[in-house]
Order: C-alpha cells, then sequence, then structure tokens
C-alpha cells in the first residue's frame, strides 16, 4: 500500500469515528487508528495548519512567556493537568528545566523530548486557535500549550515562524517492556527504612528510591509503619472535598517522564461525571478516572522543616498517577489543615 493510500485511509477512519464520537479526545482517537498521537497531530486536517518545530527545546520553552496568558496542559493515562498563567523564566540545563511560578510551576526533562508541532486551528466561531504540542519518541504527548484569549496571537505567529523547518516523516519507536521489580527478598529493607528515616528534604526521595532500587509502589509496600500507610480508592475524592470545604490550598502534581506539572492553590468546582472526576475552576482544571485508582497511599517524609505528608495515587500497573501535598515552600512547615486532612482518612491499612 503507498503512502498515499494509507494516509486516505487513516482520513476516512478518521472522519468515520469522529462522527460517532465527535468529543473524543485526540489520545483516544489515536488510539482508535492504531497510530501514536504525534502521527494524528501530523496527520493534519482540513481545519489546522500544522508546522513541524525544530527540536530546539530550550529556545521554544524560553520564549513562551512572551506570549503572555496561556493554558499549560501535562497529562498521563489516567490524568489531564490544565492551568492557564504566564510562563515565568526557564532555569536549568540542556536536559531538566524548570518554571517556577505562582500559576505555571514546571519540571521538564528534555531528554524525553523528540517531535514538536505548532497547531493553528479554526474553530466554529471562526476564530483561530494556536497551540504548541510536544511528544516523547513513541509520539505520546508530554506537553502541549494553548492560545487564551488573553494571549498575543501575533507573538504565537512570530514564535512559530521562528523555529518551524520542513515537515518530516514522524517515525515513533516501540515503547520497551517495563522493568521488572526486584523481589521484595532482594530489598534491604532495613536500610531503606533507616535512609528514609535520615530524609531531610522531599527531593531526596527520588534519590532513595534508586540508590535501594526498589520501584515507588514497591518502596511504599516496604516502608513500614509511619511512612506510608495504604487507603481506599476514594481518598482522592474525600481529600479534594475536605480541601474545598475547610478552603485549604493544595499543591497537585501530574506528570509523565518528560514533564511533572503542579498546580498550587485552592479547589473549588468539584465535578464528577462518569468516571472523570473534575476540579472544572477557572485557572485550574483537572480531569482524573478515578477507576484507574488501583491504589491509594499516605505517605510520611521527614524533612529538615518537619514531616511532610502526601497522597499518592497508583493504577494497575503500579505507575504513579498523581501526588497531593499541601502547599508549601521550603523553610515552612507544614500546613497543619493539610496534615488533618490527609491523616483523617478512613481505613488506613500499614504498610
Amino acid at each position: 500500500m503507498s503512502v498515499d493510500s494509507t494516509i486516505a485511509s487513516l482520513v476516512e477512519r478518521r472522519a468515520a469515528i469522529l462522527a460517532a464520537e465527535p468529543n473524543l479526545r485526540a489520545r483516544n482517537l489515536a488510539e482508535k487508528l492504531g497510530i501514536s498521537e504525534a502521527e494524528l497531530v501530523a496527520l493534519g486536517n482540513e481545519k489546522s495548519e500544522v508546522t513541524r518545530l525544530r527540536p530546539e527545546w530550550n529556545g521554544i520553552i524560553g520564549s513562551v512567556g512572551a506570549l503572555g496568558r496561556v493554558m499549560a496542559l501535562t497529562r498521563n493515562e489516567s490524568v489531564v493537568h490544565e492551568r492557564k498563567g504566564v510562563y515565568g523564566e526557564l532555569e536549568g540545563g540542556a536536559h531538566v528545566g524548570l518554571i517556577v511560578g505562582d500559576d505555571i510551576d514546571l519540571r521538564i526533562f528534555f531528554t524525553h523530548w523528540k517531535f514538536g508541532f505548532a497547531v493553528v486551528e479554526r474553530m466554529e466561531d471562526g476564530s483561530l486557535r494556536r497551540s504548541l504540542q510536544f511528544f516523547d519518541a513513541h509520539g505520546t504527548a508530554i506537553h502541549k500549550i494553548y492560545q487564551t484569549p488573553e494571549a498575543d496571537a501575533d507573538a504565537f505567529d512570530a514564535l512559530i515562524e521562528r523555529f518551524a523547518t520542513e515537515a518530516s516523516p514522524v517515525e515513533v519507536t516501540a515503547r520497551p517492556a517495563p522493568k521488572r521489580a526486584l523481589p521484595d527478598s532482594e530489598i534491604d529493607v532495613a536500610g531503606f527504612r533507616a535512609a528514609w528515616d535520615a530524609l531531610k528534604d522531599t527531593h531526596e526521595f527520588h534519590g532513595l528510591i534508586n540508590k535501594f532500587k526498589v520501584e515507588r509502589l514497591q518502596g511504599l509496600r516496604l516502608a513500614g509503619e509511619g511512612r506510608a500507610a495504604r487507603v481506599p480508592a476514594s481518598s482522592l475524592r474525600a481529600t479534594l472535598e475536605a480541601a474545598k470545604s475547610g478552603e485549604v490550598p493544595i499543591m497537585v502534581f501530574v506528570g509523565n517522564p518528560g514533564m511533572i506539572q503542579i498546580h498550587t492553590g485552592p479547589v473549588d468546582n468539584l465535578q464528577p461525571m462518569g468516571p472523570w472526576f473534575n476540579v472544572m475552576d477557572e485557572k485550574f482544571n483537572l480531569h482524573l478516572r478515578e477507576d484507574h485508582i488501583d491504589s491509594a497511599w499516605i505517605v510520611w517524609k521527614p524533612t529538615e522543616d518537619g514531616t511532610v505528608t502526601s497522597l499518592e495515587l497508583f493504577d494497575k500497573e503500579g505507575t504513579l498517577i498523581a501526588t497531593l501535598f499541601g502547599k508549601r515552600k521550603p523553610g515552612v512547615p507544614e500546613d497543619e489543615a493539610w496534615r488533618a486532612i490527609v491523616n483523617g482518612l478512613p481505613e488506613r491499612e500499614a504498610a
């Protein structure tokens, strides 16, 4: 089959699927077509103009602040995290970057970035919506940046023109099989627990996991009493509802291998819709598949500022879906109201 006939077949099948499910998200549409989302974007359509971007990720992200107020979107298989605001200064280096701000707060792992596109879509009302979309080598979405009504359209167009390159085939690679965890019997549990108790900062936790060669969920199972405890999968909803009613500001971390996006602030408009539990606030939207939560854990980490308490959610493969903390900054003890919410979750089960 020729390339043209393959494209024609994909376009025809896409039209049929969207006729039946017009509100289908791009990730799910790509899955139904049997292609990656990056390949779906590259396919284009009659209502959009797609421009391939040079892989100058630091330059592109470092220029996004000039666009004004935009919507940042990061997701994984189970959660979509959307935050509106202005991108601050990009810090870090070629491999790891960060943007720290009250509205846009990102931890960026550029080594996972492979494909970038600018998409200009004509909407139902005739207006244009611009976006920048980035994908890994497997064609899976890492991060997207959408124009809002307050954004500078001319600056958007100038950024697209500056980083545009000629289109080339999107050749994705198969995702490797997940690495098998070591058996519990091969883990130095006593050493792991002692090192956990010696933590000075939450950022040291990733190094702790790597040092003892434990998977994150495995580490919570082995942590022992006072370090981690399993709670019901319904704890996400209970935590968000309690944070809303108590007006307790929280932090919501959602990520994938190439990006972690953070919301800091209150949550208010909570909307369950089928399997999705949603936060639908003006600055912050969260869409989380509650049916993907296989286990939920309270985690207590010692720091120089006192204990830091989090709620961690995992899917059935043991992949981290999302993490919730109380609003905090280095040098400031944890919010007691947040600690009370999480420590008050019912049916706690010692790890």
